[in-house]
């Protein structure tokens, strides 16, 4: 199948993502054209070689490897993306993706297991881990106004994939945009210790200088050195209750809560619970968006992921 200089599709705004799922199923009939998608989405500009840098004479073979008709050097559409050493069809990751953008509360393994026919639990486990490693902020800009910034408590998680340890609580801090009396975007961290310098960095990883911070009157937040590195301090209290005068802080904790229990059992291992809170987010701050900008985003953060294999995964969670 030729390819030559011009993408595949003419990549107009209303076809870089489906506006729904019947626009989405009109997209995406085939394997044929999810690969045409992700190529142009790859290679926005045209394909050009690596090996020649020839962007006139190119093809996909019968293996859909993308064939140099100058050179003869051959390219892997999905090599060194999210994808990449997959068996299954990219319809059928495509599928996935959007079912995870498109449902409020999200897919747990079990749920996928059974409605996308995979033969175990670990598999379609694996399948979301990975898609979860590009639903992260690592690289979103700092929050930046008025911020709540408070903890929060998950208790009952489970520790493995099959073991049945219980955890009595981990930790994670919950920073909260204030847009009036609305949430703006938010962000979570586990906490590593319960020391204020912990604390201290996990507000300058994810606020600017120049906000305003607003925590509880908790003992700890008053060793906190805000004003010297940059921010304006105010303390809120109401009630004996932590953090009681943090509304934002406290529906978070709630929804997080009530996701949790309800689309994963509150069978979440600890060390896979960064993830979980990356797709929350994700999936909060996204929420003024339609699922086909979500599963755009999605897409193009795949590409950019690079090779991720199971062991990776492992590797990133301890």
């Amino acid at each position: 199948m030729p390819l030559g200089q011009v993408n595949i599709f003419n990549m107009e705004n209303e076809k870089k993502y489906p506006k729904n799922y019947l626009k989405f199923f009109e997209l995406f009939k085939d394997e044929d054209a999810c690969r045409k998608y992700l190529f142009n989405i790859r290679w926005p500009n045209g394909f050009c070689c690596p090996n020649c840098n020839n962007v006139i004479k190119i093809w996909f073979t019968a293996q859909n490897l993308i064939h140099c008709g100058i050179c003869g050097h051959q390219t892997s559409l999905t090599s060194s993306t999210l994808y990449h050493g997959s068996r299954k069809p990219l319809l059928m990751w495509f599928q996935i993706i959007w079912m995870i953008v498109a449902q409020k509360t999200g897919v747990s393994a079990s749920n996928l297991k059974d409605f996308m026919g995979f033969g175990s639990y670990k598999t379609a486990w694996t399948w979301l881990q990975k898609i979860r490693r590009v639903m992260t902020n690592n690289n979103s800009e700092k929050l930046f106004g008025t911020i709540e910034v408070g903890k929060i408590f998950i208790r009952g998680l489970v520790h493995g994939l099959e073991e049945k340890k219980v955890i009595e609580a981990v930790t994670v801090v919950v920073v909260a945009e204030r847009n009036g009396n609305k949430i703006g975007n938010i962000r979570f961290r586990c906490m590593d210790t319960e020391e204020a310098a912990d604390l201290q960095n996990i507000i300058q990883d994810n606020i600017r200088q120049g906000s305003t911070v607003i925590t509880n009157g908790e003992k700890e937040y008053s060793f906190l050195s805000l004003e010297k590195s940059g921010y304006f301090h105010e303390v809120s209290v109401s009630g004996n209750k932590t953090n009681a005068s943090l509304l934002h802080i406290r529906t978070i904790d709630i929804k997080l809560k009530r996701w949790l229990l309800g689309t994963h059992q509150d069978k979440v291992s600890l060390k896979y619970l960064p993830f979980y809170l990356d797709e929350f987010a994700y999936r909060f701050n996204g929420r003024m968006s339609t699922p086909g900008e979500l599963f755009y985003n999605i897409i193009l953060k795949s590409i950019e992921i690079g090779k991720l294999s199971k062991s990776d995964i492992v590797e990133q969670a301890t």
